[in-house]
This record gives structure tokens, C-alpha cells and sequence, in this order.
């Protein structure tokens, strides 16, 4: 069930116009904006940054690694979902995965920044998308399926998106999740991602617990990669101009992307077969919404 913005009258339908008051929330970029008055600048992304990840993300290692994480984790704990709600989809990366996989799901977007939703339905034409603030998502038990990606991060309330996303899960629903891990990796890298923390398992478990959900499986990602990654982190990265360059993690050379794609290929196997490394500069979590 949807619910509306105005009077919170609950309503089933495929569009967004209330039944109850007649609201219609405005449309910005050919999108329902739900939180317009957020939809271009929120302080948690910098919006500029959609045009390089459109171009960056399809080639790059470790997005095509979190891809791949991501659909097996779906594939695992819920083959038969017939609907999913991807929260800070950006570009539609991780959604044009998701379609292949599972081409007969109903698939939802949802991104602050309404910038970067034409990519996004660039990709997944099939999709639904919308303008949306993750502290405040308008569907009741309405999905099999819910992921954020690399997005609690950004948010400093993360524990009342969480409690969203309960909301908006059909009991039984799965809860898929991507953080940052290791608050002790903070870095200047982080500061420009606008992230404002980093996670540790067993806080990410916590929270998630506290939200109404039963945790399912857990593990560490970018885990082989991860003295690599900590070095990056201490020598850093800047601009020709002499600046901190926030993409320059992910604008790197064919060769090395080869490389870096190779080691990722043997983690996910080693993640398929059931291992969960302890230490990772990613942590993935997988949890029940409790009836």
C-alpha cells in the first residue's frame, strides 16, 4: 500500500494521486517528487557526481563485484520475490542487475537527488522511480524485497530509515543492505563521499535488530583487497590541481581494473561456498522483517 504525503491515507494504486484528499505530488525531471523540497541538494551526495558513476560503474571492478554480490545474496534468500525497492538506486546500476536476474519482478527506485533518476530509467526502463527522502518512505508492507547500497552511510539518521524500511516491507520481507565498515579505514575519502560514519558489524547488527528484523546472514566484503585498500586510504588521493579527488578510487587503469576484477571473482567464490571473512573495507548484511 502507498501512503500519502498529505493526510496519510493509505491507497493502492499505480499512480501517486491520493483517492482520499485528491494530493498529487509535484513531478520534477518526469518523476513523482515525494520530498521535493530535498530533491536537489540534501547535503548527503554530491549530485555532480552521477554523470562520472553512469560512466564509470558498468567497467569498473568493484561495482560489477558488488553487483554480483548483491544478486546472489537475492538469489539466495529470496528467488520468488515478485516485487523489490532499491533506496539511492543513483544511476540504476544495481537495478539493471536485478532486472536481468529477475525479469518478471516489479522494480522500484527511489533517490533523493532527482538528477539522477533519468539515468537510472535510462537503464531499468522497466522500473518504477520516484523522488523520495529515505526518513520518510510512503509504502506499507508493500515489498518482497528492500536493498540499500553503500546509502545508510550518508544518512545520520539511520536508524529511522531503518525503521522506514521495516514499514515498507511485507512481513516476512528481506532487508539487503551495503556499508562501509571499519571506522578505524576513516579517511579523507570518506569526508568527500559525504559519509558520516563508517560501520562495525556488530553496530550494523544492532541497529538493524533494534529496527524490527531478524538477521539472516552477514559477512565482510572487499575483503582480500583490504590492505590495499588501507593503504590508498593513508597515502590518499588528489587532484591535478593539488585537491582531494573523491573518484579517483574508481578511475583507475585497465590493467589494474583486470587485476582487482580477478581477486574480487575468487572473494565471491569463496563468498558463494559459504565463507564470511571477518575484516573487509564493505560489510553486507541480510535480515527478516519479523511478523
Amino acid at each position: 500500500m502507498k501512503i500519502c504525503n498529505a493526510c496519510s491515507a493509505r491507497f493502492d494504486s499505480s499512480g501517486w494521486d491520493c483517492p482520499a484528499c485528491g494530493h498529487a505530488p509535484p513531478q520534477i525531471n518526469g518523476f513523482p517528487a515525494l520530498a521535493a523540497e530535498l530533491a536537489n541538494s540534501s547535503g548527503g551526495f554530491h549530485p555532480e557526481y552521477f554523470a562520472q558513476l553512469a560512466d564509470l560503474e558498468a567497467g569498473n571492478f568493484w561495482f560489477r563485484s558488488r553487483n554480483a554480490l548483491i544478486l546472489m545474496l537475492l538469489r539466495k534468500h529470496c528467488p520468488l520475490m515478485k516485487s523489490f525497492l532499491e533506496i539511492g538506486c543513483g544511476t540504476g546500476f544495481v537495478l539493471s542487475g536485478i532486472a536481468s536476474d529477475f525479469p518478471a519482478a516489479s522494480l522500484s527506485g527511489a533517490e533523493i537527488y532527482s538528477i539522477g533518476l533519468p539515468y537510472a530509467a535510462q537503464r531499468v526502463p522497466g522500473a518504477q522511480f520516484m523522488q523520495m527522502d529515505a526518513r520518510n518512505i510512503p509504502f506499507a508492507s508493500h515489498f518482497d524485497a528492500l536493498g540499500a547500497f553503500d546509502v545508510l552511510e550518508h544518512i545520520e539518521e539511520d536508524s529511522a530509515v531503518l525503521a522506514q524500511m521495516n514499514h515498507a516491507l511485507k512481513p516476512g520481507g528481506t532487508l539487503i543492505l551495503s556499508v562501509p565498515q571499519h571506522p578505524g579505514l576513516w579517511s579523507r575519502q570518506d569526508e568527500m563521499a559525504c559519509h558520516v560514519r563508517r560501520y562495525t558489524a556488530t553496530e550494523l547488527k544492532q541497529k538493524v535488530s533494534d529496527a524490527g528484523f531478524a538477521v539472516r546472514d552477514a559477512g565482510s566484503f572487499v575483503a582480500l583487497l583490504l590492505p590495499v585498500m588501507w593503504l590508498s586510504r593513508r597515502t590518499g588521493n588528489t587532484s591535478k590541481g593539488g585537491t582531494h579527488d573523491a573518484m579517483a578510487e574508481l578511475r583507475i587503469g585497465s590493467i589494474a581494473n583486470r587485476i582487482l576484477s580477478t581477486v574480487m571473482r575468487a572473494e565471491l567464490l569463496l563468498t558463494r561456498a559459504g565463507i564470511r571473512f571477518p575484516a573487509g573495507g564493505s560489510l553486507f548484511l541480510v535480515a527478516r522483517k519479523q511478523a
